[in-house]
């Protein structure tokens, strides 16, 4: 047994990573690349700098096992890409990213006709401006020449299986964060696609996740893997991050916070809730993810040191940041912050809501502002678990991301929780799971539990958090009343956005 390489190409980032199972050798490349905004709300990205970026890491990877052989490369990246490809495979438009919300009228206004459960239910994702369903409905009212005239419309995953194999394919895990999806026949919905206003051919063909490629010609002179290397399809990255993490047993749910966050679990076959509020995205054919995602995750915490620590030096913000907020007790006494920043997706959907901090009063400083930040993301998460619950019961949470090294994030965490939280090594993340998914896939494990087995580091899952029965309490306490303050804000909120888009 040779080298196997795990690819994960995110929204700001791709990550390879190298991991030999005969001797525990492992090593690691990341490589960044540009998100851009050329108009409001538009989030885009260089197909070709992503690439490149690809190659970049492949490269160091492959150059650093030296004389060991790679067996298999699997691959995963982010989901709800859209991107435009000529009959030469050339890309025609930008790779619009989840964080693109051009289309957020057309999620509206399926919103508002009541279509969106039906949707979900059909599909497994949500009805927000994330979804490449909405973006395609965008192309249909604002740019018909360019949706019409692609030859393929396709996603970051399939872009890079085209990069790296020369095949124009998807798999069932991207297929199914699409919104063109029919979670029955598990190929696209001719009824989704009439919506979208495109055209059978015009998609990809759908193959397992564990089905295998291989490795052009012309792959293999940029990025140093030898042709025809097998290449895994793969996943999309929140369910591959759930296998890299080892969050793939019955009532055990993976959280992860980086810019944003999710919480997401592993059940045998598709669900959603009844009310429309979480997604479920593929793993394999036999293994799906449940869970939801938020906009506002580690954004706000940064947002809150640049706005109450401005002349703070910015490598050290952060950490002053949170000493900080530490100094202040568990409930920011009384303060409470609805950190909807960036809009909202789960529990919420709705891209337009504005956040606030309600109960100022003048005792409070600038600690309980930075703690009620920390506390606001904490609390929505917490609220997602419970939604989460709801479908399949989570008895354990193991996060991932790099809040989780601060000791204010994980008690404050564990406490709005209620439930165990166990810190994971999240060294190496959905680039792990895309290693495992290729040994599942290439027959070398009998399941997910054994191909992770045979890849994950040693150690890696620590005892769970420890919170004060008294402040479990207290955000139990809080939990009730910022979901009231929520209720009630949303028609003040209403009236602040209006006033904004005058003055605007």
């Amino acid at each position: 047994m040779g080298v196997i390489v795990g690819l994960d190409v995110g929204t700001t980032a791709a990550k390879a990573v190298a991991v030999d199972p005969a001797t525990g050798w492992r090593t690691a490349a990341t490589a960044e690349y540009h998100l851009a905004s050329p108009h409001p709300r538009w989030q885009v990205q260089d197909p070709g700098e992503l690439l490149g970026a690809v190659d970049s890491v492949l490269a160091r990877v492959v150059a650093a096992a030296g004389d060991r052989t790679v067996d298999v490369l699997g691959v995963g990246t982010a989901m709800h890409g859209l991107i435009g490809l000529d009959d030469g495979l050339r890309p025609v438009t930008d790779l619009i990213t989840w964080a693109d919300t051009r289309s957020h009228a057309e999620a509206a206004e399926l919103r508002r006709e009541g279509r969106a459960a039906g949707l979900l239910a059909r599909s497994g994702t949500p009805v927000h401006p994330m979804s490449p369903l909405t973006k395609l409905m965008w192309f249909g009212r604002n740019d018909a020449a360019t949706l019409h005239g692609a030859y393929r419309w396709v996603g970051l995953k399939d872009l890079v299986l085209l990069h790296l194999t020369g095949w124009v394919v998807t798999e069932l895990s991207t297929a199914s964060a699409t919104g063109l999806l029919d979670l029955t026949t598990r190929d696209w919905s001719p009824a989704s696609l009439e919506l979208a206003g495109v055209e059978r051919e015009q998609l990809p063909d759908i193959l397992s996740t564990t089905a295998l490629l291989e490795v052009s010609p012309d792959a293999a002179r940029t990025t140093g893997v030898p042709a025809g290397t097998p290449v895994n399809v793969g996943a999309t990255d929140g369910p591959l991050g759930n296998l890299g993490t080892g969050a793939i047993q019955p009532g055990v749910a993976g959280m992860s916070i980086g810019t944003s966050g999710a919480v997401r679990t592993v059940v045998p076959e598709p669900r959603t809730d009844e009310r429309g509020r979480l997604f479920c995205y593929a793993l394999t054919d036999d293994a799906w993810v449940v869970g939801g995602a938020i906009s506002n995750g580690g954004v706000v915490a940064r947002w809150a040191a640049e706005s109450f620590l401005p002349q703070a030096d910015g490598t050290a913000r952060d950490a002053e940041a949170l000493a900080l907020a530490a100094t202040a007790p568990p409930g920011s006494d009384g303060l409470v912050m609805l950190p909807y920043l960036l809009g909202e997706r789960a529990p919420l959907w709705d891209p337009d809501l504005t956040g606030a901090f309600l109960g100022v009063r003048h005792g409070h400083g600038r600690q309980h502002f930075l703690r009620a930040a920390v506390e606001g993301v904490c609390l929505q998460m917490a609220d997602l678990v419970d939604v989460l619950d709801g479908v399949t019961p989570v008895t354990e949470v193991r996060c991932t991301g790099g809040v989780f090294r601060s000791e204010l994030w994980r008690t404050s965490m564990a406490g709005a929780l209620g439930r165990p939280l166990v810190p994971t090594d999240d060294a190496e993340g959905s680039a792990l799971g895309s290693v495992a998914l290729a040994v599942l896939a290439t027959g070398r494990a009998d399941d997910l539990a054994g191909a992770l087995a045979q890849v994950a580091p040693p150690g890696g899952v620590d005892a769970p958090v420890e919170v004060p029965a008294e402040d479990v309490a207290t955000y139990a306490d809080m939990r009730g009343r910022t979901l009231d303050l929520l209720r009630a804000y949303g028609e003040l909120a209403e009236h602040l956005g209006a006033l904004a888009g005058a003055r605007g």
